[in-house]
């Protein structure tokens, strides 16, 4: 892989002791490991109000907004642990994609989302693992635009999921999300040669 590819990591939660926290964190790892540069975000450390058009047309994107819409621009890919509310994405995610989406100035459409890749992976207590909710994640980043590998990871029991170590105690959800790893950053590697 002659191209190093910038991979952007983060969860669709902001709790503390998140387990899709967790989860990012141990992909992020991965992600390394895989041959990318990859980047750590809490979408804590954003400080987002609610997406508000008279906000927005009266004082532009918020300096938390601006500073995600950086973040994606200046990264390849995306790894998203999407926690599942009511079977869809969370508000925190979705309002962070709602503020990304908005353009400054001269700017294209889309340009933090256009022509990216996107890997999706969730874990929850319940017995599908926050899968409901993927559904709804991948529908909405096509149709901004990201190009979502096929290969996803739904870690139910989270609560028993992780080791120590911070990685799946489970060896075949490891396996998966090892793979899932190193597939975005090789379909990451060839779509920017």
């Amino acid at each position: 892989m002659s191209y190093t590819p910038r991979i952007l990591v983060f969860a669709g939660s902001t709790r503390t002791g998140s387990f899709n926290k967790q989860l990012a964190l141990a992909a992020h790892r991965l992600v390394q490991e895989a041959g990318a540069e990859a980047t750590y975000l809490d979408l804590r450390d954003l400080q987002l109000p609610l997406y508000d058009g008279d906000l927005e047309a009266a004082e532009g994107l918020p300096a938390g907004a601006r500073r995600f819409k950086e973040l994606l621009k200046s990264h390849d890919g995306f790894l998203i642990a999407s926690p599942e509310y009511n079977s869809s994405v969370t508000a925190v995610l979705k309002n962070a994609i709602d503020w990304a989406s908005r353009s400054e100035g001269d700017e294209g459409s889309l340009v933090a989302f256009s022509g990216k890749v996107a890997a999706l992976v969730s874990a929850s207590p319940g017995a599908l693992g926050g899968l409901r909710g993927l559904v709804h994640l991948r529908s909405i980043l096509g149709n901004i635009q990201v190009l979502v590998i096929p290969q996803q990871l739904a870690v139910s029991q989270a609560h028993a999921a992780f080791g120590e170590d911070g990685n799946l105690v489970d060896a075949r959800q490891q396996s998966t999300l090892t793979a899932i790893a190193k597939s975005l950053v090789e379909t990451t590697a060839r779509l920017n040669k």
